[in-house]
């Protein structure tokens, strides 16, 4: 367990073995969009087939959710906003989102549920790579008067995210690491450990 993040060692055990088993990490050979080949595949829209683990997911940002300060959840499009509703309903948190396509008819909003201008929301996102889908939502949140301080994902890639946002004043907190998760699974075997090792090395090259 490393110290940036808050998650206990069963939560950390439960919920690395279910992504696992649900399909939402894989190991193998992927193509990215970017391109490049990885031994890794983080694919969270999964979660959706899987309520009692979805349930858990959302259990499992409460801790750092629940010491942040805010007004209304924002969760992301797509894969974002099951986890940011079910949150909602679990810690009785107002949710909105910004939409990726703004609607060309009725009220044209680009962000859907009720809000004020000058309220503080807090993005939920499922993963963090490099953070580049969080500065677009955070654009489109912060055009309409919104503020945003905090962003929680499940899942940080460590890729650069965390940095990049830090940067522009936004602070990132994650309930699970990579690296954790990569751990774990080579500590209990879960994981043969050349693809273990392949997933670092190339998380190492690839965020560097």
């Amino acid at each position: 367990m490393t110290d940036e993040t808050q998650i206990s060692n069963h939560e950390l055990s439960s919920l690395a073995d279910r992504l696992l088993k649900s399909g939402c990490i894989k190991f193998g050979e992927f193509t990215l969009k970017s391109g490049l080949k990885s031994p890794i595949y983080i694919d969270l829209r999964q979660i959706i087939s899987h309520p009692k683990l979805l349930a858990d997911v959302a259990q499992a940002y409460l801790p750092i959710v629940s010491r942040l300060h805010f007004s209304r959840l924002a969760g992301l499009p797509y894969a974002a906003i099951p986890i940011a509703t079910a949150i909602s309903l679990i810690g009785n948190y107002p949710m909105i989102y910004p939409r990726k396509e703004v609607k060309a008819y009725g009220t044209k909003a680009e962000i859907e549920g009720e809000y004020h201008a000058g309220e503080t929301v807090l993005v939920i996102d499922d993963l963090a790579t490099t953070g580049g889908s969080k500065f677009e939502a955070i654009e489109k949140l912060t055009g309409v008067g919104l503020v945003v301080r905090n962003v929680v994902v499940l899942v940080d890639r460590q890729s650069g995210a965390k940095e990049s946002l830090e940067q522009a004043g936004y602070s990132m907190h994650a309930v699970l690491t990579i690296h954790q998760l990569l751990d774990y699974w080579e500590e209990t075997g879960k994981v043969e450990t050349d693809k273990i090792e392949q997933t670092r090395s190339f998380l190492h090259h690839s965020g560097s």
